[in-house]
């Protein structure tokens, strides 16, 4: 991964920036000092080398301390959109588009951190198909030039804000 890709802006709702915010105090407090218990209770019942509750409860906050970190830097690259009804492809759309000839495709204009268990592709703002996107309307058709220098027309059939 290259600096420019960890900082790349990570695109949110407001809903979901509050979700991860949610989260992520939740995982600093209460989540955190449960582990941190169970960890002091197993280190008083002596040998940790064959303490498996003191190994599972390390293994725990580590995991843990990742998805804190994890939130932290998300949460510092966001960047809130403001989803409009008006039709307009901006991030926090979900777009059904054809390339060509193949068939329909659906995807999320945004960050899967957006996502709120819908199983649907996620699309980066940022990649080319992203920014042919951005600012067009359902029926219109727009192109992009991929990574092999081909030029692929997008035509939008269905755009409309995601509700997750």
């Amino acid at each position: 991964m290259t600096q420019s890709d960890e900082r790349e802006t990570i695109w949110l709702t407001e809903d979901a920036l509050a979700k991860k915010k949610a989260e992520l105090e939740e995982l600093r407090g209460p989540a955190r000092a449960e582990i941190v218990d169970r960890i002091s209770a197993a280190r008083d019942e002596g040998d940790l080398k064959e303490n498996s509750g003191y190994h599972a409860a390390r293994e725990a906050l580590s995991s843990l301390d990742g998805r804190i970190a994890q939130l932290e830097q998300m949460l510092d690259r966001a960047e809130v959109g403001e989803v409009t009804d008006d039709g307009t492809i901006s991030p926090g759309y979900k777009v059904t588009y054809r390339l060509g000839t193949m068939d329909p495709d659906t995807c999320l204009l945004g960050a899967r951190e957006m996502m709120t268990g819908e199983d649907i592709q996620v699309i980066s703002p940022q990649s080319p198909l992203g920014s042919a996107l951005i600012g067009a309307k359902k029926g219109q058709t727009v192109s992009y030039t991929a990574p092999n220098g081909k030029d692929i027309e997008v035509e939008i059939q269905d755009a409309e804000p995601y509700s997750g």
